[in-house]
């Protein structure tokens, strides 16, 4: 079993998770960069990576195929869903995310480790720097890790698109009711408000307890059935930038719903493309 630190948070939080790990985490966590670990070959934020790009950043991080993974984060469950649905969609079944996340293991009052320098800080750094080689054509050192990429958790802009039309999937969109009603500006510069025609709005917080905690199933349950989510039929979920559509996915496995694909490129590639259809309410 090996334990991951996938904190990472929005830009306007102004939070440094490695140098938050650095002072307190898990006992023998490894360090997940969400945004490191991630395809340098587009401008949109930290996109799905490669198979080969993938295999080569864990191996440097010294995850094997066989390994259990308990992924968590700094805020008890928000970029861990999304570590969490990178390693599904790579063919990586045996990963788990800790409920509630570091402040819950500190709140039940378990130790936590801090490490300056060390191991765990250069294996995060040869991940980077493994990510960066493949995507310049150079040679990486011994990729151990083998993955099998699974298509159907990932969703292409192109596939959005058709889904207005044929309508194959429920569409759920985690971002504010604000953001996807058009009322609140979009965070990032040069993107259109609104939201795709026919998706259905769930904000990521309302799967959540103050504890930041996800809410047990037959809670789950009802704020889906409240926005009219089938569990019979097909779901396909966004958000800003891809991470808290992870959370809906998430919570939809609670549900016993595993197959939950998630629009990578999300508002932020959706909102910024001119040809791209939207709604506002």
């Amino acid at each position: 079993m090996k334990v991951l630190d996938a904190s990472w948070y929005m830009p306007d939080e102004q939070r440094n998770p490695i140098q938050e790990y650095q002072v307190a985490h898990i006992p023998g966590a490894l360090f997940f960069d969400v945004d490191g670990i991630a395809d340098q070959a587009t401008n949109l934020p930290h996109m799905l990576p490669s198979e080969e790009a993938f295999a080569a950043a864990v191996s440097a991080l010294g995850v094997e195929n066989k390994d259990g993974l308990v992924v968590y984060d700094g805020k008890g469950i928000f970029s861990a869903a999304r570590v969490w649905w990178m390693f599904r969609v790579f063919g990586h079944e045996k990963v788990w995310v800790l409920d509630g996340g570091l402040p819950r293991w500190r709140a039940s009052g378990y130790d936590v480790e801090s490490s300056a320098s060390g191991d765990a800080i250069l294996k995060a750094s040869a991940a980077s720097e493994a990510i960066e080689k493949v995507y310049q054509g150079q040679t990486v050192g011994p990729i151990t890790y083998q993955t099998k990429f699974q298509p159907h958790l990932v969703w292409t802009l192109e596939q959005v698109k058709s889904n207005i039309e044929d309508r194959t999937h429920q569409h759920i969109d985690a971002r504010s009711k604000a953001r996807f009603d058009g009322a609140a500006p979009e965070p990032r510069k040069g993107i259109k408000s609104g939201h795709v025609p026919g998706s259905k709005c769930i904000p990521f917080a309302q799967l959540l307890d103050s504890s930041q905690t996800l809410l047990p199933a037959d809670e789950l349950k009802k704020r889906f059935d409240q926005e009219g989510i089938s569990m019979e039929s097909p779901v396909v979920t966004s958000c800003g930038t891809g991470v808290t559509a992870c959370i809906l996915a998430l919570g939809l496995h609670r549900l016993g719903k595993s197959d939950v694909a998630v629009y990578d490129g999300s508002w932020t590639e959706w909102g910024a493309n001119p040809e791209t259809p939207v709604d506002s309410s």
